[in-house]
């Protein structure tokens, strides 16, 4: 088969398309022919070097994939050969308690596809049967495979953790990712009144077009100022943050009383100030995300089959051009998400 590989780490320089062995799929696996992969931005923290993360390398991207059953270990049930699947990104051992518990996380041996295992930058992949997961009819492969780690990070952020309610304000921060759409979407089914910041004009009007009440351009307005025009000056019950240092003050200035801050990522940098005196004396929560729960990815899947959410898709690519891809994050250039077709 054919994949994309990396054999160090470095820029978008360090992906080379070659080829590559066919996985073999276990007893409990299943072999999928990828249709598409869809990018993240742990790509690219991968691809560059994350500290205590051992790599064995040529090592294989992309945690997000759908595509058709190629192939079904021995003790795998419930697919067969020709179904149109997805793949849900987390895999864990299925047996300690974390797991028994719904909470697969917190699982010792939990693993992302793509950044700990063998990822989807190929023409086949093979994962365990418990994370395929029937493909919606009314989704292409492309829409499908931007769907399992973005959904799943925003339900985990919002539902899950910062537990939103009817009527609530929330902010969400770079409404142009993956992350950020997604959050959009999740927060309106949820009855919140949502307020986005993003770095272009453009990128405003696609989050207005997904249901953001209000917009922030955060490259030439000050996002605090504005959060306590919008809000009287109350603040905001819920911050989305994926941004990490930059944004971090910030976000914690902007909350309410009583209010969540909730956070996946730190593209900007991991070391954010906090004033301590802050979170006790305003009754502050924060809340970290590591993606979610299978059990949440089936809750997530229930609002997309629906028609609730929709995955938005920015651009298709061949898979030979992931370097290209890879720059086309960096350079921030996307509304949503970034796709690769073997």
């Amino acid at each position: 088969m054919q994949a994309v590989h990396i054999h160090q780490h470095g820029g978008p320089e360090v992906l080379v398309y070659e080829a590559a062995p066919e996985p073999v799929p276990g007893p409990t696996d299943v072999l999928v022919a990828v249709k598409a992969a869809a990018l993240n931005h742990i790509d690219l923290w991968v691809r560059r070097g994350l500290p205590r993360l051992r790599l064995r390398f040529p090592h294989i991207l992309g945690a997000d994939v759908a595509g058709v059953v190629a192939g079904v270990g021995d003790r795998a049930t419930g697919v067969t050969v020709g179904d149109e699947v997805m793949v849900s990104p987390g895999v864990s051992c299925g047996q300690c308690p974390a797991c028994i518990c719904g909470r697969d996380t917190l699982c010792d041996s939990f693993s992302i596809l793509g950044e700990h295992i063998p990822g989807g930058y190929a023409e086949f992949v093979a994962v365990p049967r418990v994370n395929v997961l029937p493909k919606p009819a009314h989704l292409s492969f492309e829409e499908a495979a931007a769907v399992p780690l973005v959904f799943l990070t925003s339900w985990n952020m919002l539902v899950t953790n910062g537990r939103i309610r009817m009527g609530e304000t929330v902010l969400i921060w770079g409404a142009g990712s993956g992350v950020g759409s997604a959050g959009v979407q999740i927060a309106r089914q949820f009855g919140a009144r949502v307020i986005v910041t993003a770095g272009a004009d453009w990128k405003l009007d696609r989050a207005r077009e997904l249901g953001a009440h209000e917009v922030i351009n955060h490259a030439e307005q000050d996002v605090y100022e504005e959060v306590r025009r919008l809000t009287d000056r109350r603040g905001v019950d819920v911050v989305f943050d994926h941004v990490g240092k930059a944004t971090w003050e910030i976000s914690l200035r902007s909350l309410a009383r009583g209010g969540r801050l909730v956070t996946c990522g730190a593209t900007t940098g991991a070391d954010g100030t906090t004033d301590i005196r802050y979170i006790y004396g305003r009754q502050l929560a924060i809340h970290g995300t590591w993606v979610g729960t299978k059990r949440e990815m089936i809750e997530v899947m229930r609002l997309v089959e629906s028609g609730g959410v929709r995955p938005v898709v920015h651009a298709v690519l061949p898979l030979a051009q992931a370097e290209e891809a890879h720059r086309m994050l960096e350079r921030r250039e996307q509304f949503g998400k970034v796709v690769l077709v073997p």
